[in-house]
């Protein structure tokens, strides 16, 4: 289980599904990814491009006759990055849960020492 991390860059909206919908899979074809998340071309290449650039994200052509395909794919940091991310959003929703509506001890000492902290 990788350990909870927020990342910034995967939160951002449309990166955090492209992020989701390659974690499953090796890699996946441009268009597809396109077509899953509704993007246009020009604003997935630009998610493509920032995660690239992070290393998050490896993109390689494939040759199909005529025609040549992009191919994307997360990389192992990516990958680490977005389960961190992922276990990150489950531990802030776990705290924000209305669950058990009576705080624990742990959570009223934290409260305490916010409120302490700020006045």
């Amino acid at each position: 289980m990788p350990k909870p991390l927020f990342d910034e860059l995967v939160h951002e909206p449309s990166r955090l599904q492209i992020c989701g919908l390659l974690a499953p899979v090796v890699e996946a074809r441009f268009a597809t990814v396109r077509e899953e998340t509704g993007l246009t071309d020009s604003a997935l290449s630009k998610h493509l491009k920032a995660l690239e650039a992070a290393g998050y994200l490896e993109v390689r052509k494939e040759r199909a006759g005529a025609r040549t395909a992009t191919i994307v794919g997360l990389t192992e940091d990516g990958r680490h990055a977005f389960c961190g991310h992922m276990a990150a959003l489950q531990r802030l929703a776990g705290v924000a849960s209305l669950r058990d509506r009576r705080p624990s001890s742990r959570r009223r000492v934290l409260i305490e020492r916010s409120v302490r902290g700020h006045s």
